[in-house]
């Protein structure tokens, strides 16, 4: 969005016309656009045409010297190589014709007539100041851009040439009176029940909700005359290159800005319009300032200044407008009402090809993010899931504008709320990126889903707060520096200098000790790196904090993948041999055994009638009924009790399964398998896992069952840590023990 926006608009109409009131900024230039290589001048040009690679080279001085857009003199008459709108070749002052055309107010009131009349005027270069934006006429942009009746109160979207236009147009009722539209009618079933859709208001887990436009009844109106007929709050974009993105990422750009922005504030004004005639006040004050300038040949530049001073409207569109080319939250008020507005921070990544884009971080605006923090936030805003193993990092505190308490302390005029404010300032005072926020709900004896799930949306859709990984206590995390800086780094090494007392190396020192730590094979944690001092431990807490906040310091998990070697694989497979050797001896007449083709050993039906009652063998699982055959099959003919079933299990794998796996020839013996999924493992991969258990001790090989299903690769130490809920110590115990069968590495959460 900071890339395509190029202005704001409020455009109003009357029984007189059409009409621009007030836009921001004051001289708004879209970009050069379909730029080609342009070839040297001189004797030289007709040669260089013919040999393409020369005459799209520029020589090292010009390259260094000259912006990307601008034209060489001497080739200023060649048009071709420019593109620009049809109309912008003509005079702007004579593109249209002003005779006897609508003030720039378009009210009401009485003006002189012709004052946009450049003949009637002493300095027709100020007069078109205050008539041409964008290449256009004034008068030409606010009839387009005011539409009929039947196109109001939905959504607008309008492409002329390179530039687009979004809004929410609203205008009055039939009868000429501002009004809000009358709710319809409730349906009641038969059993009493409203059928309608709930109620669609910001919720406390929906911080991003748009505003409401007040409450919906006819009786309230403002009760005044009014020559405002439509007012329509207007976001002019540069139309993004179809080649920089795809059409359907055009569409949900166009879209999001839209619901964000565009009807956000035309809620609140058409509010205010309604209910004491607002919008039309505002334009009377900013019409007959800008009638007044112009007739007195002021500056436009003036007048856009001294528009701040008078009105409500224009300063909350140019703090709109540059928190939106800033990438920051928007606070503004409009007639004494707060509102807060924002664009997700990565939404121009929807205009970027994959290639273009930040390749160090995937969008996961998967169903598990959309899952955790809502429809709103999963868009466009690169989001971790929010997990009971994370940690909240307030941002408050470096922000003056960011008051975590002004309203928690109050005044409150019950107690209810006054408990509820005493509750949200120890969530704030508990909030550390040292404890989880499972920890956390107990702490406060919480409900973690319907309670500290909803404060931790609202805290980082506001940007008070930021999700991140939990950092050890003893600062023994491995972190890496990150990519790239949102701010230069001699500024960052002077704020932290300012900031943290002189027994603290310089933050280029620290980098680079972090940068050197990630390759190292021993101890590469922060601590082991950096800190080296369990003295300084609390020190340096506050420097790993203030890293974090400024996205210096990119956290590494450690992810952990199964391995079966060909030893462990060629030892299976001689005991799947050997076994089914033998059970091809016991069951002699009544089944036959082969390692064949599809590698499994066959039982003949009939064997199984015999062998077991039809009601004992349908009561049974599966697993049960193969036991139950091959032991009534042995030739003791006895039966294996529990406890040397649990023998014979810690003996040989696969004990339970008996049959020989059927995909166990889509594996060679000779290399290395990779089992992607424990949690969901192919019946030899499972017969691998527990063979991995052989002649370990029973509480490690019992924990080692418990855990491997984690082991995908995907899933965090951290994670870990939280599912099977065990400490980092047994963790470790499990790593030690089946070092030979495991891959374990660093990669960024």
């Amino acid at each position: 969005m900071a890339e395509t926006l190029l202005a704001l608009l409020l455009v109003t109409s009357s029984a007189k016309g059409s009409s621009l009131v007030y836009h921001w900024p004051e001289t708004p230039r879209s970009l050069p656009r379909l730029e080609r290589p342009r070839p040297f001048g001189g004797p030289a040009l007709l040669a260089q045409l013919d040999n393409p690679c020369r005459s799209i080279q520029l020589d090292a001085s010009e390259r260094r010297t000259r912006l990307p857009h601008t034209v060489r003199p001497h080739l200023v008459e060649n048009n071709e190589y420019e593109w620009k709108r049809s109309h912008t070749s003509r005079r702007r002052s004579t593109s249209f014709s002003r005779a006897g055309s609508v003030p720039a107010s378009g009210r009401n009131s009485p003006v002189k007539e012709g004052a946009y009349d450049p003949d009637a005027q002493g300095n027709p270069a100020v007069t078109e100041d205050y008539d041409d934006l964008l290449g256009y006429s004034a008068e030409f942009l606010a009839g387009i851009l005011c539409p009929q009746r039947s196109l109001c109160h939905q959504k607008f979207e309008l492409i002329v040439d390179d530039l687009a236009f979004i809004g929410h147009p609203v205008c009055t009722e039939d009868d000429g009176v501002w009004r809000f539209k009358p709710e319809p009618k409730l349906k009641i079933s038969s059993r009493g029940r409203d059928t309608r859709m709930k109620d669609a208001s910001p919720m406390v887990n929906s911080p991003a909700s748009s505003p409401r436009v007040g409450p919906i009844q006819d009786e309230q109106v403002s009760g005044e005359s009014s020559w405002l007929q439509t007012f329509h709050f207007v976001i002019v974009l540069d139309l993004p290159d179809p080649s920089s993105s795809a059409s359907g990422n055009v569409l949900k750009y166009f879209d999001i800005i839209y619901e964000q922005i565009a009807f956000a504030v035309t809620a609140v004004l058409f509010q205010q319009q309604v209910t004491v005639n607002f919008v039309e006040k505002e334009c009377d004050t900013l019409g007959s300032l800008k009638d007044e300038y112009n007739a007195k040949g002021e500056p436009y530049t003036k007048y856009m200044r001294d528009a701040l001073e008078i009105s409500s409207i224009a300063p909350a569109m140019r703090a709109v407008f540059e928190a939106i080319k800033s990438s920051s939250i928007a606070q503004i008020t409009i007639d004494s009402i707060p509102l807060e507005l924002q664009l997700p921070p990565y939404l121009d990544r929807l205009l970027h090809s994959q290639e273009e884009a930040d390749l160090d971080y995937i969008d996961r605006d998967d169903e598990e993010v959309e899952g955790s923090w809502g429809k709103d936030m999963s868009f466009a805003w690169r989001l971790p899931s929010l997990s009971p193993w994370k940690a909240l990092l307030l941002l408050g505190e470096d922000n003056p504008g960011l008051d975590f308490y002004g309203n928690l302390r109050g005044p409150h005029q019950s107690s209810e709320e006054r408990k509820l404010a005493q509750s949200l300032m120890k969530f704030l005072d508990l909030a550390s990126i040292r404890l989880q926020l499972a920890d956390m709900a107990i702490e406060l004896d919480w409900d973690l889903e319907s309670q500290v799930y909803p404060v931790v949306r609202w805290l980082v859709y506001h940007r008070r707060a930021k999700i991140v990984d939990v950092i050890h206590e003893g600062l023994k995390t491995v972190f890496t520096v990150s990519s790239h800086f949102k701010t230069p780094l001699p500024m960052l090494s002077q704020e932290f200098s300012a900031q943290f007392p002189q027994s603290i190396p310089p933050l280029p020192i620290i980098l680079s000790l972090v940068s050197g730590s990630t390759y190292q094979q021993t101890d590469n944690t922060f601590f082991a790196a950096v800190v080296r001092n369990k003295e300084l431990v609390p020190a340096y807490h506050d420097v790993v904090e203030w890293m974090l906040k400024k996205e210096l310091l990119v956290t590494m998990h450690l992810r952990i993948r199964v391995v079966a070697t060909p030893a462990l694989k060629k030892n299976v497979r001689e005991i799947w041999i050997s076994r089914g050797r033998n059970r091809g001896q016991k069951i002699v007449g009544v089944g036959r055994g082969s390692i064949g083709g599809s590698g499994s050993i066959h039982v003949e039906l009939d064997a199984l009638a015999q062998a077991s009652p039809p009601t004992t063998f349908l009561s049974m699982s599966p697993r049960s009924v193969r036991r139950r055959v091959f032991n009534s099959a042995d030739l003791h003919g006895s039966a294996i009790d529990d406890e040397e079933d649990s023998r014979d299990d810690e003996d040989n794998p696969c004990a339970g399964d008996m049959e020989f796996p059927e995909d166990y020839g889509n594996f060679s013996d000779e290399e290395p398998s990779l089992i992607d999924d424990p949690g969901t493992a192919k019946p030899i991969e499972r017969c691998w896992l527990a063979a991995m258990s052989e002649g370990k001790v029973l509480n490690i090989r019992r924990r080692f069952e418990q855990i491997n299903q984690f082991f995908d690769g995907k899933k965090t130490d951290n994670e870990i840590l939280f599912r099977a809920d065990i400490s980092r110590k047994q963790l470790r115990e499990v790593l030690h023990h089946y070092d030979e069968y495991l891959q374990t590495f660093l990669h960024p959460s």
